[in-house]
């Protein structure tokens, strides 16, 4: 598939993710009416019946990354150059971006918001660690045996996330810049979105060691 209908598909899809993101998150918070734990579980579930819909949408034009974390172990498993990484990261963050102006648009939003959801505590980066380490292990081994599930495998990892980790799981360094710029139920300070960027490269990182141990794979050495 060309590039640039690859780049299409990485922009598409991601601003797909974050209009489910956010979107399900203001109208769960709407129509919770103070109860968090309704809210979550309606953020949740649609993202992940989202995420599932857009993998199996625009799985086979660009691989449905919509995560640079995911695209960067692609790139270590040399399933992409190193043009093709930054071209794919540059149409996430953008794609990401482009979703949430677009959700404050349908909800009647500001289109220009920064959030005040401060989660700049240490336990919230630890918790991004793991979920994006997580995410990159069912990625890598949910489909040995059979392909066709690996998306449905990784919407059911993500709805579960949500709910056990401390962070709610962004595990992608483009949503939590995306959500960075919407001051809604999904948000997250701005100041607090290096550290979480910083947390989901180490659980990349640390997955990728993990899997190629588990498929004895010949990986360079980190």
């Amino acid at each position: 598939m060309p590039l640039e209908k690859r780049l299409f598909s990485e922009f598409i899809g991601t601003a797909g993710l974050l209009i489910v993101v956010v979107g399900s998150g203001i109208m769960g918070e709407s129509l919770a009416k103070g109860n968090d734990a309704i809210a979550l579980l309606a953020n949740s579930l649609a993202t992940g019946a989202g995420l599932f819909a857009l993998i199996q949408t625009f799985g086979p034009i660009s691989g449905a990354h919509f995560n640079p974390a995911v695209s960067f172990v692609e790139y270590l498993w040399k399933r992409l150059t190193l043009l093709e990484l930054g071209a794919y990261g540059i149409a996430q963050v953008i794609g990401g971006i482009t979703g949430v102006w677009i959700t404050h648009l349908m909800f009647g939003q500001d289109l220009l918001q920064l959030s005040q959801h401060d989660r700049g505590e240490l336990r919230f980066f630890g918790s991004e660690v793991v979920a994006t380490g997580g995410l990159i292990l069912v990625i890598a081994l949910s489909g040995k045996r059979n392909v066709d599930t690996t998306p449905m495998a990784i919407a059911l990892y993500i709805v579960s996330a949500y709910w056990c980790t401390s962070s709610t799981s962004f595990a992608n360094p483009a949503v939590t810049i995306a959500r960075s710029l919407t001051n809604t139920f999904s948000g997250i300070l701005w100041t607090s979105a290096p550290g979480f960027i910083v947390a989901q490269a180490i659980g990349a990182l640390a997955a990728y060691w993990v899997a190629g141990k588990f498929t004895k794979t010949q990986l360079e050495e980190l």
